[in-house]
């Protein structure tokens, strides 16, 4: 009897546990059929920002990363929530909309990662002026395939939506559903998830995150949704803390500046160009790969390897630019400071004061100006270069631009040059010193105008056993390859341009200076082709071949190197005749030149680099930083070792925390005018206000 019962009740339980089983079943498949429109909202955007880090990151850590999923699953289901206030036949008008909002996100992260290897930010807007004038560049250069695969998920929302309208479904699921008790249970879902999340975050996580510097490492903690809310908030916090931050930027800035009183001593390169003119070269895209490099014999770029071997080069100089790329390097040169972290100094800060090359010159007594055959307002340049301190700004409207002459974006450089020369001549004549800026523009990306470059082939042209010339392709049709094109154009332009100088006697008493603004951002994989050519499969070699030479991000981040040459037509064999190999970067331009030129500007934050010598550091705008020992990259928290001697830990948190510091300071000197004695004045007034009441 005893074996009977028990035998029943494990009959019963049995059955119990597979009619709740069933139950369960029931109720998961009743769920997914009753909620497909919100399901397929929240799964298809979930996909949409794991392929961006996928397809921007490439790492299976990125693109898989628990805290990232959870964090856009978290979004997506709250926003989700809130489509089950609407009647079932009005939601498909309410995730379609946030599907479009939420893919453009990502469409816009994912061409801006592109061009930038950063995502992007709320900030740029107030730039989108200037997308007409490089409306070419963005569509040839940085435009991929990748960046439509986002808009299959509307694509698929709408799908799913006829065919459920088809079947009258929405009609069928208004019987079974509470609205507000739908919204209230996925809300706590929500609710459940964010509690989830948050408790996998570290403090490192959490510091990174309101910090905002290390935008690819914040996508990979929180996903790319949270990241870009509070990238909205970051961006107009600037305008938000100008107005009440005043007082605590301004004792941070004070503090900074009385600590600050090394390498500043004179040296043996003090005032020795004092009195001379000045020309100062904005190369457009010049990148230091270039220089010394060959095909078929012939030189890439003849003049700046001339200008290199016979002045004082700089092999080692790095442009600091962010969102603002020309303007941002213009910013660092005449300034010293770095750009500013959400939108650019010359559009969002045009009204700051600045102290300026051209203003430090005009006080020596130097006539001070500027020359670029572009639109005088792209880049807000008519005003900012006002405020930087040249008298003039040669711009498009003066230079004579015919429908021949145009070569990429404008005025070819050339002609440019040509042009140029006629205006220096009389400068020269009506003032006993002058300080000149003349920026390039030919060589901008797309670097599409082939046909207009000239000759200069980059293929591989040899002879064979029978005599026969054999040509490879090599770099022919690729964006680099056309960009050497280019740069080889813009070279030889500036060789007649420096020709035509000293045949009017322009160079017998001028400093002639040379930087580029920043590297061309082309593809790593064109880079991978040019040092890893296989010339016999037409082909890159396999990373197994002892004549592989790997180049991978660190490879690539420490390429980006521009030129910076002073250069003197009777420099060459003196003892100002050398290479200087030490880590530099762009800020490093206004106290090195100053102790040249016998100016000063104490709120530069570089280094004159012949006293702090192997013991610089070149700070970028998204936290990164170099010196002769190693690049870090402080979004991955990680390093490239560059010498063999071990790098200590305390040396990197060091250098680290400098780096903030300094982006820190950088940037409450332009959001808050701090350089405005002025306002100066006013801050102190209110503060005694402040005091009395």
């Amino acid at each position: 009897m005893k074996i009977v019962k028990n035998t029943f009740n494990k009959i019963k339980n049995e059955i119990l546990k597979k009619l709740k089983e069933i139950k369960t079943e029931h109720l998961i498949k009743q769920y997914i059929k009753n909620n497909i429109l919100f399901l397929s909202f929240v799964i298809l955007m979930v996909i949409n920002a794991t392929l961006l880090r996928f397809l921007c990151m490439h790492s299976i850590n990125n693109y898989l990363s628990f805290k990232a999923i959870l964090a856009d699953t978290v979004v997506c289901v709250f926003i989700g929530a809130f489509g089950y206030l609407f009647k079932p036949k009005n939601r498909f008008a309410y995730y379609m909309t946030f599907t479009i909002f939420l893919t453009a996100i990502c469409m816009i992260n994912s061409v801006y990662y592109t061009f930038y290897t950063s995502f992007a930010s709320i900030s740029m807007l107030s730039l989108t002026q200037y997308i007409g004038d490089v409306g070419d560049a963005v569509v040839e250069n940085v435009l991929q395939l990748k960046d439509l695969v986002y808009l299959i998920a509307p694509i698929t929302l709408i799908i799913i939506h006829i065919r459920l309208k088809k079947k009258n479904y929405y009609k069928k699921v208004e019987l079974k559903t509470e609205r507000k008790k739908m919204t209230i249970k996925t809300l706590s879902t929500a609710g459940v998830l964010l509690v989830l999340f948050l408790v996998t975050l570290t403090s490192l996580d959490v510091s990174r995150f309101f910090k905002q510097w290390n935008k690819e490492y914040i996508v990979m903690r929180f996903g790319i949704y949270i990241y870009q809310a509070n990238d909205v908030v970051t961006s107009i916090q600037p305008k938000i803390n100008s107005m009440f931050g005043y007082d605590k930027a301004k004792k941070r800035f004070n503090d900074y500046f009385e600590d600050r009183n090394e390498y500043t001593s004179d040296n043996e390169y003090t005032n020795i160009f004092e009195g001379k003119n000045v020309i100062v070269i904005h190369g457009e895209s010049m990148m230091t790969n270039a220089i010394g490099l060959k095909f078929n014999g012939q030189e890439v770029t003849p003049t700046l390897n001339k200008l290199s071997s016979e002045g004082m080069y700089f092999s080692n100089f790095y442009s600091q630019v962010s969102v603002g790329t020309s303007s941002d390097s213009e910013l660092t040169f005449n300034t010293g400071l770095m750009p500013t972290k959400s939108g650019t100094a010359f559009v969002s800060y045009a009204d700051r004061t600045y102290i300026g090359i051209p203003s430090l010159m005009e006080e020596k007594g130097y006539y001070s100006f500027s020359m670029h055959a572009n639109n005088a307002d792209f880049w807000n340049r008519r005003a900012m270069h006002k405020n930087l301190g040249y008298a003039h700004f040669y711009a498009k409207a003066e230079y004579d631009v015919q429908k021949e002459n145009i070569i990429g974006l404008g005025l070819s450089d050339k002609e440019f040059f040509r042009q140029s020369v006629e205006k220096l001549e009389k400068i020269n004549s009506e003032h006993e010193k002058w300080y000149g800026m003349v920026m390039m523009l030919t060589n901008h990306t797309p670097f599409s105008d082939v046909e207009k470059y000239g000759e200069f082939d980059v293929n591989i042209k040899e002879t064979n056993e029978e005599g026969e010339e054999v040509v490879y392709p090599y770099m022919e049709g690729t964006k680099l390859g056309n960009y050497f094109k280019s740069l080889h154009y813009a070279d030889e332009a500036l060789g007649e341009f420096i020709t035509a100088l000293d045949e009017k006697g322009l160079l017998d008493n001028t400093v002639f200076i040379l930087y580029g603004d920043h590297d061309a951002r082309l593809p790593r994989k064109d880079y991978n082709l040019l040092y890893n050519y296989d010339k016999e499969t037409n082909s890159v070699l396999d990373s197994e071949d002892p004549n592989y030479k790997e180049y991978d991000y660190y490879q690539y981040e420490l390429g980006r190197k521009v030129p910076f040459i002073i250069w003197t037509k009777d420099m060459k064999g003196t003892n100002l005749n050398f290479t200087n190999t030490n880590v530099m970067g762009m800020y490093d331009v206004v106290p090195t030149l100053g102790n040249m030129l016998g100016f000063k500007n104490k709120y530069a934050l570089g280094h004159d680099i012949y006293n702090i010598k192997e013991n610089n550091i070149v700070v970028f705008p998204n936290g990164n930083w170099v010196n002769n020992k190693l690049y870090y990259n402080s979004q991955k928290a990680e390093y490239k070792p560059l010498v063999e001697d071990a790098i200590s830990e305390e040396e990197i948190n060091s250098n680290t925390e400098y780096t903030n510091k300094l982006l820190d300071i950088s940037n409450d000197i332009i959001v808050f005018d701090l350089l405005n004695k002025d306002k100066d004045k006013e801050g102190r007034l209110n503060n005694e206000i402040k005091e009395k009441s």
